[in-house]
């Protein structure tokens, strides 16, 4: 067991320190690459700088040099890289790509954001800033995370980029990545107060053709309350973003506490979008009972849109895992589940899971599984009948002393195909992610059990249920910074 009860197995957390934002997701000559919002002196937020790993499958990643380091008059925060192919930027050369960050650059002083660049040419181990950063600057100290992508039909970088107390996206165009010009800018008439942080704008597949994405986080501030990661579906012409006039508010894209800021992956291998959050919450993100670090990201996940009865949905689905089982796997199938709960045996027990389960609900007023059970402790994942919701309850799930507003219930809407639920559910050590219905809704927790609380159990309440089935597999030795098992290219 690890001296830190709470480091994750197979979510990503740095060595040590602190960690927020992802930033600059991209993949690139065989890796992915994930740079992160980072502070190399200790587990509190401050210093900010961008932090570097990289990993060949999403799962197992391997510690880089920090790449962008905070100084006396800059603070590295948050922004994307993207590969400059046809050397737009004159940064790199025709058989070396430049990779290009694009960053806010903030004075510690004064306050002030704008927007800076810098390069590298060998695989994101060096950076140079750019001489005359900042490419962007409007002279505000609201004015950040810039994320760029190549628009195609245009033949040039267009850059989303948050004004977050005015709650608006300025778009800007670039044909090198240099030299910027304003296209336009979106608000939404109605959004629930907050600060709108860490855009991303990016195109679907849907019904033979396609269909746009604005994501924007919704944090504290201005009066409102943490809201999470939100989206908005829409039409972008290379100018201006339209919403759906059928749906223009922003929607979560997860009900639980703990997901935030994601970011999409540039240049994602055969055209999917990959999404990345932080997992955490700035409500207590720095009271969280970790010791050496401070901070994880969420389980990358597929996304993509499916047209249901209410139109156009965003479906989320993690990243496959089942190929890393590190230990026993435990199936049942059609199992009645009488009233109360049933426990399960030890081969399915652990701290480190993927559970797979449909479950039909019967007569029951609720059903589902409790995790990490043990010491009086257990992290609830059910379905409730009457408010047709998927939810978490972590209220026991452990420590929460840290906190008053930890030890809370997370529910999402979720529609039973004929009785019938369906739950993927990924246990870490100090978190749970569950995805109803192939991803139809989403729930992201942190919690934090004892060590030993390592139990599994279905319940069904105020009624009996069924188990149509059940599979649970060890993830032990997965290994989300797994330096010491991953053999990956030389520096």
């Amino acid at each position: 067991m690890s001296r830190e009860p709470f480091r994750p197995g197979f979510h990503f957390s740095p060595r040590e320190n602190w960690m927020n934002d992802p930033n600059g997701l991209v993949w690139y000559d065989g890796e992915y690459h994930l740079f992160y919002q980072y502070n190399p002196t200790g587990t509190d937020w401050g210093n900010i700088s961008w932090g570097h790993a990289v990993s060949p499958d999403l799962v197992r990643w391997a510690d880089r040099p920090i790449a962008l380091e905070f100084t006396d008059t800059e603070h590295v925060f948050s922004g994307s890289v993207v590969v400059d192919h046809a050397n737009t930027s004159g940064l790199g050369s025709d058989d070396r790509p430049a990779m290009v960050a694009l960053y806010t650059a903030r004075h510690p002083v004064t306050g002030r954001q704008a927007q800076a660049l810098a390069w590298s040419v060998d695989r994101g181990i060096t950076w140079t800033r750019h001489p005359g950063n900042p490419v962007l600057d409007i002279g505000s100290t609201d004015f950040r995370d810039p994320k760029v992508f190549w628009y195609e039909p245009g033949g040039y970088w267009v850059m989303t980029v948050a004004l977050p107390v005015d709650q608006v996206v300025r778009f800007y165009r670039s044909d090198d990545l240099l030299a910027w010009a304003h296209l336009s800018d979106f608000s939404s008439p109605g959004a629930m107060p907050g600060l709108w942080e860490c855009p991303d704008l990016f195109e679907l597949p849907f019904q033979g053709g396609s269909c746009w994405v604005l994501v924007i986080s919704l944090g504290p501030g201005g009066g409102g309350a943490w809201l999470g990661t939100q989206y908005v579906l829409g039409h972008f012409d290379g100018s201006n973003f339209v919403a759906d006039p059928a749906r223009p508010q922003l929607q979560p894209m997860d009900h639980g506490a703990d997901y935030y800021v994601a970011v999409s992956f540039s240049d994602a291998p055969d055209g999917r979008r990959i999404l990345m959050g932080w997992m955490n919450n700035w409500t207590y993100a720095g009271e969280i009972p970790t010791r050496w670090f401070r901070g994880s990201m969420a389980v990358p996940r597929f996304v993509t849109l499916r047209e249901s009865g209410t139109g156009i949905e965003l479906l989320q689905e993690p990243v496959p895992l089942a190929g890393w089982r590190g230990g026993p796997s435990w199936s049942v199938s059609d199992r009645e589940l009488p009233v109360g709960i049933t426990a399960m045996p030890v081969e399915a027990f652990g701290d480190q899971l993927l559970i797979r389960a449909e479950l039909a609900h019967g007569d029951a007023d609720r059903v589902g599984l409790n995790v990490r059970v043990g010491n009086g402790e257990r992290t609830v994942i059910g379905y409730d009948v009457a408010s047709g919701t998927v939810y978490v309850d972590r209220r026991r799930s452990g420590r929460s002393e840290f906190h008053p507003d930890f030890a809370t219930v997370h529910a999402a809407p979720l529609t039973t195909r004929g009785g019938v639920v369906a739950l993927t559910v990924l246990v870490d050590r100090a978190s749970v992610e569950v995805f109803g219905n192939d991803g139809e809704a989403s729930i992201t927790d942190q919690i934090f059990p004892s060590a030993d609380s390592t139990g599994v159990e279905l319940f069904a309440e105020g009624g009996t249920a069924r188990a149509v089935y059940l599979t649970v597999d060890t993830l032990t030795g997965v290994g989300g910074r797994a330096d010491e098992q991953l053999q990956l290219r030389a520096l």
